[in-house]
């Protein structure tokens, strides 16, 4: 009975190595957004159908990743919790490669502090930068604690590092599914209940919050980028007239003309405060 509970347990602990090493499920959720929600976005606010066609063919490939951008930049939730799930899925890429290090001594313990804030850190600036300091601090810390739930994992040996293949064959320290975990490492009891809270935590902001902020964002109404306002010349006549700007061409710019509902080239063009094209779609 010890025998077959030992090795369920023992596959349970290889299916999550696996799914980190891959990156889990949020790599999944990440490419499955960020080809669906720019297009979603672009088609609702422009109306869909020929439309769509013609923005992104006026927006030329390299600045397709302009409204996945722009959506990000301008949504504080979104790019807080975006934040948050990158930092998370990247360190537990790294993680299953051997990237917590083990052991008590002083060394250990800085390379620990360092693998375990210094990512949080950098999104938390990065997020003040943009949505200022309460954001930044918020999502810094919210980082740091997915990633603290990580390394209380590997360091209490509930998950195990994939080495390389040398070592999973014996010729450095380890067994066959990587390097021992600290054996003297004790985390009181409510660190180990946070641990095991931060995978449910993940899982919801990866699989449930992030995807309807996405969706969120791209129903809004809201146009991706500026909204100009331009001179507009057709044949022989010229109009002043709202552009979605979707490229600069020298001292001008391309855009979805709201009015005219086609790309139009505009010149002397100035922002415009609102980004607002259309009501919500939970509003219509």
């Amino acid at each position: 009975m010890t025998g077959a509970s030992d090795t369920r347990a023992e596959r349970e602990l290889e299916e999550e190595r696996r799914a980190d090493r891959k990156g889990g499920p949020g790599h999944t959720v990440l490419l499955a957004l960020a080809l669906a929600v720019p297009v979603a976005k672009v088609a609702y606010t422009v109306g869909g159908g020929d439309a769509v066609r013609d923005v992104f063919v006026g927006m030329e490939p390299a600045n397709w990743p302009d409204v996945l951008l722009g959506m990000v930049i301008t949504d504080p939730l979104l790019g807080s919790v975006l934040a948050v799930v990158i930092s998370r899925l990247v360190f537990a890429l790294f993680a299953a490669r051997g990237a917590v290090p083990t052991g008590r001594g002083r060394l250990a313990h800085l390379r620990r502090i360092g693998v375990t804030v210094l990512n949080p850190l950098a999104v938390g600036v990065i997020d003040a930068c943009l949505f200022g300091p309460w954001w930044g601090l918020g999502t810094g810390l919210a980082a740091y604690a997915l990633r603290k739930g990580v390394v209380v994992e590997y360091r209490t040996g509930r998950r195990r590092p994939h080495h390389t293949h040398d070592t999973a064959h014996g010729s450095g320290p380890g067994d066959a599914h990587g390097t021992a975990h600290d054996p003297d490492y004790r985390p009181p009891p409510w660190l180990r209940r946070a641990a095991a809270a931060e995978q449910g935590a993940a899982l919801l902001l990866t699989a449930v919050a992030l995807p309807s902020l996405f969706f969120v964002s791209a129903l809004d109404g809201q146009a991706w980028t500026s909204i100009v306002a331009c001179r507009v010349t057709d044949g022989t006549r010229t109009a002043d007239a709202r552009l979605i700007e979707l490229s600069r061409k020298g001292d001008g710019v391309v855009g979805w003309n709201l009015d005219a509902e086609e790309i139009s080239n505009g010149l002397g063009c100035t922002g415009t405060e609102s980004r607002f094209v259309r009501e919500p779609w939970w509003r219509s």
